[in-house]
């Protein structure tokens, strides 16, 4: 008989260590840190968690840690907690044994949350946070699952994708394979259906190295958006660190995702989760008491330092957790190091990243979260990406963060869109952002691939809108088109929305061939969003967080002209691989080799002459290359094979402009690689130096140096 229905079920002591539910193949350990608590109580309940069948006081107190063992607990328990202490709000105490709290360390979750009054720890119905509401919040949230971890990876490896080689693909395992034809109805929107052969194979073939989901960690429906028919499609609002979201599973098994990873690394491709530890889904002193706040408030959260009843807010969403905490700091590191070892991802996108190096004074480059994962073992062998950036004070920090880390680079993004829609005085900064923002990251030994590139991202316009809208159409959101940014830098060639203008459609297919290619040529690691590789559109709508439909998921009925850009995308992808020096280890810095007697670049203007500061000043300059010269690697380093001198024009003027083609070596000429004028990519026609070669109007070519 199982410790869910045994009437006189007995705890041990059990260990404080590790903290969660484990089981040991003979019983489960249960371990949960509070410091301020005075009694915690396990409570277990049928297999579906309907019903509450047991509470049993954890019997030991050890460094802050209440704990206990189940000699009969199995795999497949239900279990929660109620942890008694002090209700005082204005001490940052919020204690409600009434409340129902999830483990914090929860490897599996069943059920959904309810939004009912109960679940609140003060009477909601006063709508002051100081009460104290004893309605019993069990029947309307979430429990616990203990898991049995075992899972037979067979030859599973982790691809480890250098850095200079990743192309990372953002996407939404719902959004993904919702209205993907082939994959069969009942996976659609789950890990299960990601798997599917067909949905790898279109990933692999377009030329990325990196899958990067949006956040599948178990997160809560905003009862805001409830309330509007809506719900929070992206998932930044986590209540579970440890568990899968088992909204995206078929067989509501986490297995599921771990079968997921191993496809696609049997692919080649690695998979990265984007992961959102600055804040959770408990809100304000307004917000519902799920976990964190009932375990432990004053240690979980950050507080105001002279009223402790109220949360600091650096994050929007109205608590940011508290990594200076040393068992927060704990959960938030054995949360990452599970999901590498135990689910075998690859590396992290971390939301709003600043705050996870914030301490009390500040952001700390050198802060406990960072140096966490600069020293270990573990984090520090994978891909760590950071959201440089939150609304707290000195939150911008693109370039900022530790050598290790790479960045989303945001100069990138409104650089490359203010420069194809013929912004003046830009041409300058395009340069710097196509050399990898040296201006940002070219120090203490960081590499070029620090600077994620990216031109679109899941928040804001998809590639299509950025060249079809001036303005945000977020009317679907419910917020009467208050809401995301208003500063896109889009520019919508003449028509808002969609056109049946042959000139305007004509326009707008060079101009996304014009992004793509800066996109994925541009030093640094490019990051591609899901489907702009065929021309996905939102409609205009900017903040698709909540639309949790064809607004969001991806349309794979793609026309001809969706299925050349992706074929334009194989070919940008294939030059990127193919020519090393567009993926250099080493920052182009246009540095004078002497011993080879060249530039690593050289910058030069429509006449065919390096580019004078005069030239870069000039606000109408919209209109010159870039040369990157494979034979310039520093003395006694071996240039790596298949290296080649390359010539990129880029021309974000209006009209056509005669460009010189420059000299480089004698005998030499350029053969042209791709011009996103023409509609497929280049066919290898030569050019001579000194040929006056007519780039169009908003288009950008490349060539190659080949033998005369």
């Amino acid at each position: 008989m199982s410790a869910a229905t045994h009437p006189k079920t007995r705890i041990r002591e059990g260990l404080p260590h590790p903290l969660g539910a484990t089981w040991d193949g003979l019983g489960v350990n249960f371990a949960l840190f509070s410091a301020h608590a005075t009694k915690v109580e396990l409570c277990l309940f049928d297999h579906d968690g309907s019903t509450e069948l047991q509470r049993i006081e954890l019997p030991e107190y050890t460094d802050e840690v209440w704990h206990g063992y189940l000699p009969e607990g199995r795999p497949g328990m239900v279990y929660a907690y109620r942890v008694h202490g002090p209700y005082a709000p204005d001490e940052g105490h919020r204690f409600n044994p009434n409340k129902l709290l999830l483990d914090p360390y929860a490897k599996g979750l069943v059920g959904e949350l309810t939004w009912d009054p109960a679940v609140f720890g003060y009477t909601l119905e006063s709508a002051d946070d100081t009460s104290f509401d004893e309605r019993d919040s069990a029947p309307f949230v979430p429990k616990c699952r203990v898991i049995d971890p075992a899972f037979t990876w067979g030859h599973d490896r982790a691809p480890r994708v250098p850095w200079e080689r990743t192309i990372v693909y953002e996407t939404h395992v719902r959004g993904f394979t919702m209205r993907h034809p082939t994959v069969p109805e009942a996976l659609r929107g789950t890990f299960a259906g990601m798997t599917e052969k067909s949905v790898i194979d279109y990933i692999k073939g377009l030329g990325v190295t990196t899958v990067e989901l949006l956040p599948i960690h178990a997160f809560v429906n905003d009862s805001m958006l409830l309330d509007k028919g809506l719900t929070n499609y992206w998932g930044y609002n986590t209540i579970g660190f440890f568990a899968p979201d088992v909204r995206y599973t078929a067989t509501h098994a986490i297995n599921e995702f771990k079968e997921m990873v191993a496809h696609f690394h049997a692919a080649g491709i690695e998979v990265i989760l984007d992961v959102v530890y600055n804040h959770t889904a408990e809100g304000n002193e307004h917000g519902p008491t799920l976990s964190f706040r009932g375990i432990d408030n004053a240690s979980y959260y950050r507080l105001l330092t002279d009223k402790h009843r109220y949360y600091i807010n650096d994050t929007g969403t109205g608590n940011t957790l508290n990594l200076s905490h040393p068992r927060v700091l704990q959960m938030v590191t054995d949360s990452l190091r599970y999901w590498v070892t135990e689910m075998h991802v690859d590396g992290f996108r971390f939301d709003l990243a600043t705050i996870l190096g914030r301490e009390p004074d500040g952001f700390d480059e050198g802060g406990g979260f960072l140096d966490s994962c600069r020293q270990d073992p573990i984090l520090s062998a994978v891909k760590l990406i950071a959201e440089p950036w939150d609304i707290g004070p000195g939150g911008y920090q693109v370039g900022a963060f530790p050598p290790g880390w790479a960045e989303w680079n945001d100069r990138f993004r409104d650089t490359t869109r203010a420069f194809w829609k013929g912004d003046e005085g830009t041409a300058a900064d395009m340069a710097t952002r196509l050399a990898a923002s040296g201006d940002r990251f070219n120090h203490r030994g960081r590499k070029p691939w620090a600077s994620v590139n990216f031109v679109t991202a899941h928040d804001g316009f998809t590639l299509n809108d950025v060249v079809s809208y001036n303005d945000k159409h977020n009317a679907a959101n419910g917020e009467d088109n208050r809401d995301g940014h208003s500063d896109n830098r889009s520019w919508n060639c003449g028509a808002e929305g969609p056109s049946d203008d042959a000139e305007i459609v004509a326009l707008r297919d060079r101009q996304r061939r014009n992004l793509l290619a800066t996109l994925l040529l541009a030093q640094g690691t490019p990051m591609l969003l899901a489907g702009d590789e065929f021309a996905r559109t939102q409609q205009g709508n900017n903040n698709a967080y909540c639309q949790d439909n064809e607004i969001s998921w991806v349309d794979w009925d793609i026309g001809a002209a969706g299925l050349a850009l992706a074929g334009f995308v194989r070919h940008l992808t294939a030059l990127r691989e193919r020519f090393p020096i567009l993926r250099r280890a080493r920052f182009l810095t246009g540095a004078y080799n002497d011993d080879l007697g060249v530039k690593d670049v050289t910058w030069i203007n429509a006449n065919g002459a390096e580019m004078t500061e005069e030239d870069w000043t000039n606000p109408a300059t919209l209109c010159f290359a870039m040369v990157m010269d494979g034979r310039a690697q520093a003395t006694g380093i071996r240039r790596p094979s298949g290296d080649a001198t390359l010539l990129w024009v880029l021309n974000g003027y209006h009209e056509v402009v005669p460009f010189t083609l420059p000299e480089i070596a004698a005998g030499r000429n350029w053969s042209l690689l791709f011009d996103t004028m023409l509609p497929a990519p280049g066919s290898d026609e030569v050019f001579g130096f000194g040929h006056s070669y007519d780039i169009a109007g908003r288009s950008t070519a490349m060539f190659v140096l080949r033998p005369g």
